[in-house]
């Protein structure tokens, strides 16, 4: 049985984790509460497992299991992201020392996909809940009120979203366990000025060269794009596709500003590969040709492209300045997909000619 410190002062964390856990979403919880002076006990479903995140950046030996581990000895219980939690919500006794720890009015913080422990525990009905995207309706049809922000506060329940909110949901964590104030230099969760990306870097999240890097895979995404909308939008004929084409030129070019406007306040600059993306797009469309259903599909393909490379942007850096450019490329993206779909379903809609009916005489049998 582990000792109970809380007649003691000093707070303690249990902080759950599993195989497939998100890196950061482990470690910046983690070193954060260490480092205010709290005990923090990691606790896994096994005895002697290693568990290693996500991203292959972390390895950690658990101190306890959730099967033997009392939830009264703890002050809170801090659940991280990734796929950690769908394999914690199997585990009876991982959500059964949940389920205690919040019957007994401990605070709970749950971050990303955090929040499928809270939903298979019946713990959220009626609560105000965030959580990762994917698992919007998820925690819906749980019975709460899902609210897209990096923090939501519901009595003792904490939630956010991704790795962005990081830096924010441990303070939140860290204020409401008495470490806060001038002395401990922390800003408050609510700041949107903030420097929140420094306080993660101090907790193992992302480096400044990390976010630039990220920041600059944007940029040679956005350049590109760019380069080749506006290669597309020369050789079309057809006037409503052009016109599309022109207004998400003007969205990349807003785009462009927001992610060099950033690079510059980091103190950071466009990478040589953003820099030469514009010409793979001007090579790539000078091989392409002037059918306007051709055009229209190239850039189908490439908004389907940027899709997928901005979504995983999304998910990787503790900076939300920097996750919330990266979500705006994503959902303009996303918007430009469908309506791009429209005119493609259109425009070959009239090509495709229905069957003609058979004649003659029918067989009998």
């Amino acid at each position: 049985m582990t000792q109970n410190n809380n007649h003691l002062g000093k707070k303690k964390v249990a902080i759950l984790i599993e195989q497939g856990v998100e890196d950061v979403e482990f470690s910046v919880p983690y070193n954060g509460i260490k480092q205010a002076g709290m005990d923090v006990v990691v606790l896994g479903s096994r005895m002697n497992e290693k568990y290693k995140g996500k991203r292959g950046k972390l390895s950690v030996q658990a101190d306890g299991t959730t099967t033997e581990a009392i939830a009264a000895e703890f002050d809170a219980v801090v659940i991280p992201g990734g796929m950690a939690p769908d394999r914690m919500r199997r585990n009876p006794n991982t959500v059964h020392f949940v389920q205690e720890a919040v019957q007994q009015g401990k605070l709970v913080a749950a971050v990303c996909h955090g929040p499928q422990v809270l939903i298979e525990g019946d713990l959220i009905k009626g609560k105000k809940v965030t959580g990762f995207s994917a698992i919007s309706k998820d925690i819906t049809n749980a019975g709460a009120n899902y609210l897209d922000e990096p923090l939501i506060v519901d009595g003792n329940l904490i939630t956010s979203r991704e790795p962005g909110d990081l830096a924010i949901f441990t303070t939140a964590i860290l204020s409401r366990l008495g470490y806060g104030g001038k002395d401990a230099a922390l800003p408050n969760e609510k700041d949107t000025t903030a420097q929140w990306w420094k306080l993660a870097d101090a907790w193992s999240g992302s480096t400044k060269g990390e976010i630039g890097r990220g920041l600059n895979t944007a940029l040679a995404g956005e350049r590109y794009s760019l380069e080749a909308l506006e290669k597309y939008a020369e050789k079309e004929s057809d006037a409503e596709i052009k016109l599309v084409f022109q207004d998400m030129i003007g969205n990349k070019q807003r785009h462009i500003q927001k992610l060099e406007t950033y690079l510059q306040a980091l103190g950071e600059k466009p990478s040589l590969g953003a820099n030469i993306a514009n010409q793979y797009a001007k090579v790539k469309s000078a091989l392409t040709g002037s059918d306007d259903i051709y055009q229209l599909r190239s850039a189908l393909g490439d908004v389907q492209t940027g899709i997928g490379d901005i979504g995983n942007l999304c998910a990787m850096y503790t900076d939300p300045v920097a996750t919330a450019i990266f979500k705006e490329i994503y959902h303009d993206l996303s918007k430009y997909e469908q309506r791009l779909l429209e005119l493609y379903r259109a425009r070959t809609a009239s090509q495709i000619q229905p069957p003609k009916p058979t004649t003659g005489a029918a067989v009998s049998m």
